[in-house]
């Protein structure tokens, strides 16, 4: 059994409320509608996509038989009709394991020996469907098993496991065929080979909906049925096998012979016939199972296999198809034959036709009388042939409609456009139905008009009255849920306190058809107007710092924090005579005093004014007092939006770099600007991290959105940089591992970001970018270019690799990064803002304003963003003016793949040296790092091998190999010869590492100048 793993479910009360449908459901009920019941309740539960139901069989040979399914197309249903009880598939462990089962993707399942695996081809089932199987229990184990299939990705939660096993449990204690010992059921008249149950009303051919034969049969009832649910005689819930009635006398027979070894099932070929049976080829019992009623087969099931397993007789009494689509009634007898062994081998016996018995049963028409809902019978020339009570009560008219022309009758003639729609429906032959409002009534009914073969008519009349009220009851509270959602979408937006007033007033008044709001806030004890709607200024005065505690609604609000409402003036002036005259002057007869709390803190008061007498009934008042703790909600957060904006920012200077470092590569200076005052704080971030061998990595950022969040979030990115460029990644590597720690933020989380290493040593520059704009490059000369290259997606919803652009920097170029909201704005889309920017740094360079990298910022962010109070989005600037090594600081040397290499290192180190005049303490540490570092090279790894020497701030000392193996420093012990190597160079050097290059790795150390 699959893991249970949690998932969204239907909640305990609706589980519970399932469970209690069940117990309605009616004693008489067939053994299909049982298992379809259970089947759609189960299917409702997981959300899924259809079930099927099946049974274990036990003669001729041992698998499971399916009996009814739903919502499962046919080519797939047959690939299920029988499978083999061997093999993973999960209605088969489920019945051998007596466990429920979840496969997570649903496979063709081992059919039996001899039967070919069927085409599943065209099924329309969704790639990784999965399966739920339960067992059906016995009192000796499972004797069948549900099965739902499941959405990709969906699985049973343990509350739902529990749902589908307390479901399983009572279809099983409802079937009939259930007995107290069950031991397998057997293929008996089900067969292996099914039709392509393309008969119609028959569904999926195992019983899919109500599970009656086709349509207009006419046999027993008008629905095509006999009397009893699935045209069987009722009989006691515990019953295990039915007493067929014996057939009529002078009734049609015929005999039937059923090998059980081989299958073959043989009939009078006259019998066949007269029935007028389809004609298709009878050999094996699958082939007659073709053509038995899909709510007969599970009975039928049970029956067989008691007959064969007790050694005795056989009586059953069934439906057959005949070749017109209709059923016949057939009463079957028979005796179970022995071998020598004692071992059944062969059941053998007779059928009669028992269908004009059926057809006359007087219990249908006794039915349709007395049931619930209105029935009339209407022939080809519109007179009433039968009308029964309810229908009499509709109309009425008791008594004396039989033999009456339809439109005579004033009940359904009075009815809109019922007669128009009855000829139509005779005229068309196909069924009609609509919803009315009967006359001279408050009732609502839904007709459904059925014609029949011989050119009349049915009617049904339904009462939906409750079902029309509740719909509107539901309509109702639909519309004020949307109420809601649509004001709290607005009020989350709000910003200010004005905001608040204006979205109340945009989504609340309209939906009450109120004419005023008016907002106070209570402060030292007098009211404060936030804000008003429909008011003139001459009254916002006049109670704008009145006191809290005069005799008006609005201090008794705030007293009690209970809402009072006033349906006239009378009303309020019976309540408040002092404060009568104040709300005379509004010109508004009704009104809503709402208490504004939050948390138990008094906010103030909202009063919703109607320019007429209003009365809100109950529903109404419910909803503006829960609206009012929303606007309560949204008031407080506008009052302390300006606090948490400062809060933020000062968060994400606190997470932006202090000072940036002073590096021989690079000039570095950047800027900052966060967004306008009523924008809470972006995202945007940069660095500038020093790399080994005198490189550095520039980096900026922005996070998508607004708020404490994106600040935190910033300030994780700019963390993990600096760890990954500690690790010396590749630019391409580092985005890749930045793009998974955004992911795992949630999808509404992604980033843009861009990631460059210089290289001093020959200029180069290195970089990729999630979806941030290109960074712009001044050359000496004052000519800008963009490198192009192909944009990848931001990071968080990127798919790595991200492409790394090379390009070569010209010794004193001017590199500008930045990030969005410093080119664009509404007023100027991204590329404009960009081309604009080149234009600003080639004019800097042109006027020489390009030493002072402090104040070439403030001069680029002033110009693009001359209005900061009016920009929605927080920008940020880094600018970086590059320096190459001199040549004669660079020495380079390749040595040889052999033990002699080392001491060539050292005499490259020595001369060098001297050639840079860095003699002394310095020259023979050199050396012995040099010599050590060699050395390890050409004992534990590969060429070619290299060494530089590059002469900076620091000296630093590089050797390269071909190997992606790096040394770590490891403790020795006192016997231990080797591993003491990198600590003697780890204990002389500044600093040490080790970074991946194309070809292998470099391990470099980094030494103090004398």
């Amino acid at each position: 059994m699959a893991d249970i793993r949690s998932q969204p479910g239907a909640p305990s009360a609706q589980r519970s409320a399932r469970l209690r449908m069940l117990t309605a459901v009616a004693e008489d009920r067939g053994d299909t509608d049982v298992l379809l019941t259970a089947m759609l309740h189960a299917t409702a539960e997981l959300g899924g996509l259809g079930a099927m139901a099946h049974l274990l069989v036990t003669v001729r040979r041992s698998a499971l038989r399916l009996v009814v399914s739903t919502g499962l197309p046919g080519a797939f249903v047959r690939a299920w009709e029988t499978i083999a009880d061997t093999g993973p598939a999960a209605p088969v462990r489920a019945v051998k394991e007596g466990v429920p089962v979840f496969l997570p993707r649903l496979e063709v399942p081992e059919q039996p020996a001899g039967k070919p695996s069927p085409d599943t081809s065209g099924s329309g089932l969704p790639s990784g469907a999965g399966i739920a199987a339960v067992p059906l229990p016995g009192q000796d184990g499972p004797f069948g098993v549900l099965s739902v299939i499941t959405a990709p990705g969906l699985e049973p939660d343990e509350e739902q496991w529990a749902f589908l096993q307390s479901l399983c449990r009572w279809a099983a204690g409802r079937l009939r065929l259930t007995t107290p010992r069950p031991e397998g059921l057997s293929p008996a008249l089900l067969g292996e080979d099914e039709g392509d149950g393309t008969e119609e009303g028959e569904g999926d051919g195992r019983g899919e909906g109500s599970g009656r034969g086709a349509a207009g049969d006419g046999e027993g009832g008008p629905d095509g049925q006999g009397p009893g649910e699935g045209g069987r005689p009722s009989g006691p819930p515990g019953e295990t096998q039915r007493e067929p009635k014996p057939p009529a006398s002078g009734a049609v027979s015929g005999s039937w012979d059923w090998d059980l070894g081989s299958g073959q099932f043989t009939i009078d070929e006259p019998f066949l016939t007269t029935m007028n049976i389809d004609q298709k080829p009878v050999d094996f019992v699958e082939n007659w199972a073709d053509r038995v009623h899909p709510d007969d087969q599970p009975y039928l099931v049970h029956n067989a296999e008691e007959a064969i397993r007790g050694r005795g007789s056989y009586a059953a009494e069934y439906r057959v198809r005949r070749a017109d689509g209709s059923y016949a009634w057939l009463h079957s007898r028979g005796k179970v034959l022995l071998d020598e062994d004692g071992e059944a081998v062969r059941l053998r016996g007779r059928f009669h036709d028992n269908t004009a018995a059926h057809a006359a049963l007087e219990p249908v028409a006794h039915a349709l009388r007395h049931m619930t809902d209105g029935f009339l019978a209407v022939a080809a020339d519109w007179r009433i042939q039968f009308v029964n009570v309810a229908a009499e009560r509709v109309l009425g008219s008791p008594g004396g409609l039989t033999g009456r022309l339809l439109w005579d009758v004033p009940g359904v003639r009075d009815v809109p456009g019922l007669v128009e729609r009855c000829r139509e429906a005779v005229a068309g032959g196909e069924p009609a139905g609509f919803d009315a409002a009967w006359p001279g009534s408050d009732r609502w009914y839904h007709l459904r008009l059925v014609p029949v073969p011989d050119g009349g008519l049915t009617l049904y009349i339904t009462d939906i009255t409750e079902r029309r009220l509740r719909q509107a009851a539901e309509r109702a509270a639909a519309e004020r849920a949307a109420l809601v959602a649509r004001l709290t979408r607005a009020l989350a937006e709000a910003i200010t306190a004005q905001d608040v007033v204006e979205a109340v007033a945009g989504h609340l008044l309209p939906a009450f058809g109120a004419a005023g709001l008016v907002v106070y806030a209570v402060e030292g004890g007098r009211t404060r107007v936030v804000g008003s709607v429909g008011y003139s200024e001459e009254f916002r005065g006049r109670v704008h710092g009145m006191p809290a505690d005069a005799p008006t609604p609005i201090g008794a609000v705030m007293r009690s924090r209970t809402p009072q409402f006033f349906e006239s003036m009378d009303s309020y002036r019976r309540q408040y005579p002092q404060s009568a005259g104040l709300a005379s002057a509004t010109g508004k007869q009704a009104w809503a005093f709402l208490p504004l709390t939050v948390s138990g803190h008094d906010i103030g008061t909202a009063v919703i004014s109607f320019a007429r007498p209003r009365r809100l009934d109950d529903d109404d008042r419910a909803l503006l007092t829960a609206l009012s703790g929303l606007i309560a909600q949204a008031l407080e957060r506008a009052s302390l939006f300006d606090d948490a904006a400062t809060r933020a920012r000062e968060l994400q200077r606190a997470l932006l770099p202090r000072a940036l470092p002073s590096l021989p590569a690079a000039a570095t200076a950047a800027r900052y600007l966060p967004a306008g005052r009523a924008t809470e704080v972006g995202g945007d971030w940069y660095d500038v991290i020093p790399l080994s061998s005198a490189r550095l990595a520039l980096v900026i950022g922005d996070v998508m959105g607004h708020g404490m969040a994106q600040a935190a979030i910033m300030g994780r990115l700019r963390t993990a940089v600096r760890t990954l460029a500690d690790l010396e990644l590749a630019p391409d590597d580092v985005l890749g591992r930045l793009n998974d720690v955004v992911a795992e933020l949630g999808e509404d989380r992604f980033a843009t970001c861009l990631y460059g290493i210089y290289d001093p040593v020959g200029g180069e520059l290195h970089y990729a970018s999630a979806g941030h704009p290109p960074p712009a490059l001044t050359h000496p000369d004052g000519r800008v270019t963009l490198p192009s290259h192909a944009p990848n997606p931001p990071l968080g919803i990127a798919a790595p690799p991200f492409d790394t652009v090379r390009t070569t920097l010209p010794d004193g170029s001017l590199l500008a990064l930045y990030t969005d909201g410093l080119v664009e704005s509404r007023a100027r889309d991204i590329d404009t803002g960009i081309g604009q920017l080149a234009r600003l740094l080639a004019r800097a360079v042109e006027e020489g304003r390009t030493g002072d990298l402090d104040a070439l910022c403030e001069s680029l962010t002033g110009r693009l963003l001359p209005g900061r109070e009016e920009t929605t989005d927080d920008a940020a600037l880094l600018l970086a003016r590059t320096r190459q090594f001199d040549e004669r600081d660079v020495a380079t040397w390749r040595l040889p793949e052999n033990p002699v290499a080392a001491g060539e290192a050292r005499d490259h180190v020595r001369e060098q040296l001297a050639a840079w005049n860095l003699g002394g303490d310095l020259e023979m540490t050199t050396e012995l790092i040099v010599s050590e570092l060699v050395g390890n090279v050409v004992r534990h790894a590969k060429g070619p091998v290299h060494l530089r020497l590059l002469r900076s701030t620091s000296l630093i000392v590089e050797v390269s190999d071909g190997s992606l193996t790096t040394p770590h420093i490891r403790h020795t012990s006192a016997a231990d010869e080797g591993g003491r190597g990198l600590q003697l160079v780890a204990a002389m050097a500044q600093r040490w590492g080790a970074r991946y290059t194309p070809s292998g790795k470099c391990i470099w150390t980094e030494q103090p100048l004398p």
